[in-house]
């Protein structure tokens, strides 16, 4: 069945705390969304466990699915808690120490005596082959068998699981590094044998052998709970193909996403960003600062001009990532963060967070340590008998306990000291978002008061105003589906991956027939791969990518062809635009300088059927309070007016302070803010003194 026949698409987010799910009708344009308790030990029994409810909740069989799309956060974890399989390597003869080197980088600039991160590879089983070419490909050395024959008997000694190949310059000249992995896989039989090349031909060999080592790393662990996670969603009725969503904000069929799990290892907040651009093309705001806000962490990423940033430089703990990536960082706390006091009596909030089990203290789990969802409850931001719509009943006066012995240990005084705590913690955690957000801006040269905050995440439209107010920025936007809305990017992302070619071209007149056979090379790669990828894409295109530098220069800048530009390539077009991305970026440019291109890169997109979401009907007449709600504030309890946000039309205008609820989160409309819907349904919420704010 085609997934036009079968019309309903269903996007999965595997979160610390919860599960999201979205199922997207093309046919009625309605969009369903559920939420499910997280099972950190196997993410696939809640997606087993939130399916049939959602398709219930929907109205709809199984049979109707055409699609499933999956965010998945497991690689990650599996990398960071070091739960990977073990790993051998096979590396050109003298370049044994290139992981403990590591670029000589050093974990602490004030701290000489810091501990590293212990490597992927124990030194003893980084093994060298006289296997070597040279930096323009010409093969020097190959490998004898007695060698292979020998690495393979270290390595079948040592109990090793995976093996990865790495010789210099391999990215020249793959085909030998894939001569030396297929001999030691003869001999190995079922150990998995990968070559750096053929995962990422990137020059930089120590860059390149993190790439590979993490896919050996996560790839047998990832093939178990994708065998896992097709028996589930078979044994539920459901026979739509299940894709992955990618690192680079696209998605990936299941077959490769088994074949490179790297390609998934930040893929968990990238769907998040994906939703934004359609946010930013709703609203027309181009310039949006996107912030995730869930149980355990606060997310951010930077939408320029409607499309998400991407970097190349992304890092897993000490581990650098050199894959295209959409550029999020790690900027605060989340819901389940706990609230402590430091032996100094300094509150803190984070970084460690109480999860899905026992989650925080106001869930009755058995949680000792409060949150920030203990936070929201006691100062009035949350209703104990309507979080999540009512499923959970949480229990005041635990988290007011719990808090008012923080309150206690910071000596406030009065009748409300839990109130107090409650308070300064969320405080204190939209500080925290706002600085690191204003950092994070500043690296890139951007002033955070040039943008609107996008929040989203359970917890994200409740802390929107409060940071955005911290920050200086005037608008906040809520989308219409905020706590699940990493799963309604999936369902809106289309199939992407990237190919690139590394070498050095001098852009002089002539380059252009060595740019124009590169090219061609890398799109006949990108176009058999897409052809497998499914046959239900409307459209296939191809972006086109360069990464330059001025020649003595240690660092590259990436620009994209413009529109047309692949098909009359033009060396003198092209040096103009690195110059002007350089100005843009430093503030000059070299005009005598010459310029060089150092990677190729093509950007393969099959475009998924476009999904029509709902509008919102226009409002005929005032909102109506559905009640309200006692709530801390500034130090004392104000009487808020508390709205249903699916009772809100399109065009309504509230002041703050107010509350706006939907059945998985909470909007916060801080005093002299007002809030409006638009059409599609997004709140846009601004500060009334944003002019004075930005004097």
């Amino acid at each position: 069945m085609s997934i036009e026949q079968a019309f309903c698409r269903i996007g999965v987010d595997v979160g610390g705390t919860f599960t999201d799910f979205v199922l997207a009708n093309q046919r009625t344009g309605a969009v369903v969304r559920y939420k499910e308790p997280s099972v950190p030990q196997d993410p696939s029994l809640s997606i087993e466990r939130g399916v049939p409810k959602l398709l219930e909740l929907a109205g709809v069989e199984a049979r109707d699915v055409g699609l499933i799309v999956h965010g998945t956060t497991i690689a990650l974890n599996a990398t960071i808690q070091r739960r990977g399989v073990k790993l051998g390597m096979v590396v050109s003869r003298g370049n044994r120490g290139v992981l403990e080197i590591a670029r000589a980088q050093m974990p602490s600039a004030f701290d000489f005596a810091a501990p590293r991160e212990e490597a992927l590879v124990p030194r003893d089983l980084v093994l060298e082959t006289s296997a070597r070419c040279a930096h323009d490909g010409a093969v020097l050395a190959t490998a004898s068998p007695a060698e292979l024959d020998e690495m393979a008997a270290t390595f079948r000694s040592a109990g090793v699981q995976a093996v990865t190949v790495m010789l210099m310059h391999s990215f020249a000249h793959p085909e030998l590094e894939r001569e030396v992995a297929e001999g030691l896989k003869r001999r190995l039989q079922d150990v998995s044998v990968t070559a750096s090349a053929a995962i990422w031909p990137e020059k930089r060999e120590y860059e390149r052998s993190m790439v590979a080592l993490l896919n050996a790393y996560t790839q047998p662990l990832m093939e178990a709970y994708f065998t896992k996670l097709e028996r589930r969603v078979a044994a539920l009725g459901l026979s739509a193909p299940i894709y992955i969503t990618a690192n680079n904000g696209g998605i990936l069929s299941l077959e490769t996403a088994r074949r490179r799990p790297i390609d998934t290892i930040l893929s968990g907040p990238a769907s998040g960003v994906v939703a934004a651009s359609a946010v930013a093309a709703d609203t027309g705001i181009e310039r949006l600062i996107t912030v995730d806000v869930g149980g355990t962490s606060a997310d951010m990423a930077v939408v320029h001009d409607g499309r998400p940033a991407n970097t190349v430089r992304a890092r897993i703990g000490e581990f650098p990532l050199v894959l295209p990536v959409i550029g999020v960082t790690a900027i605060g706390a989340g819901g389940g963060s706990i609230v402590w006091v430091d032996p100094h009596s300094i509150m803190k909030v984070g970084p460690d967070s109480a999860g899905a089990f026992p989650g925080p203290i106001c869930y009755g789990n058995g949680g000792t340590q409060p949150t920030i969802t203990d936070c929201y409850l006691v100062a009035g931001l949350l209703d104990a008998a309507r979080f999540l719509g009512g499923r959970i009943e949480l229990d005041l006066d635990a988290a007011r306990s719990a808090l008012a012995t923080i309150g206690q240990r910071l000596n406030f005084t009065g009748d409300n000291i839990a109130e107090q705590a409650a308070e300064a913690a969320i405080r204190v955690a939209a500080a925290v978002m706002a600085t690191e957000m204003g950092r994070e801006l500043a690296h890139r040269g951007d002033d955070p008061r040039e943008y609107a905050l996008l929040a989203f995440g359970g917890a994200g439209p409740t802390h929107a105003s409060l940071v955005a107010d911290e920050a200086g920025i005037a608008t906040t936007v809520v989308p219409a589906l905020p706590a699940t809305f990493c799963a309604l990017g999936a369902v809106l992302a289309d199939v992407k991956r990237d190919y690139l070619s590394s070498l050095r071209i001098d852009l002089a007149a002539g380059a252009e027939t060595a740019l124009d056979r590169e090219y061609a090379a890398l799109e006949s790669e990108a176009a058999d791969w897409i052809a497998g990828e499914g046959d239900f894409l409307d459209e296939i295109t191809y972006e086109y990518l360069l990464d330059m530098r001025y020649v003595g220069q240690g660092f590259d800048l990436q620009v994209m062809l413009p529109p047309g530009m692949r098909d009359a390539l033009d060396a003198e077009a092209l040096t103009a635009l690195f110059h002007a991305r350089h100005e843009d970026n430093y503030g000059y440019r070299d005009l005598d300088s010459r310029v060089i291109v150092t990677t190729q890169r093509v950007r393969v997109i099959g475009r998924m059927p476009r999904l029509t979401l709902p509008k919102l009907a226009a409002h005929k007449d005032d909102a109506t309070p559905a009640r309200s709600r006692q709530v801390f504030t500034a130090g004392r309890f104000v009487d808020v007016p508390v709205y249903d946000r699916a009772c809100l039309a399109a065009g309504f205008n509230l002041r703050g302070p107010v509350l706006i609820e939907q059945g998985d989160t909470t909007i916060w409309v801080l005093p002299e803010w007002s809030c409006r819907a638009d059409a599609a349904g997004n709140l846009v919420i601004e500060n009334g003194n944003a002019a004075a704010k930005r004097t």
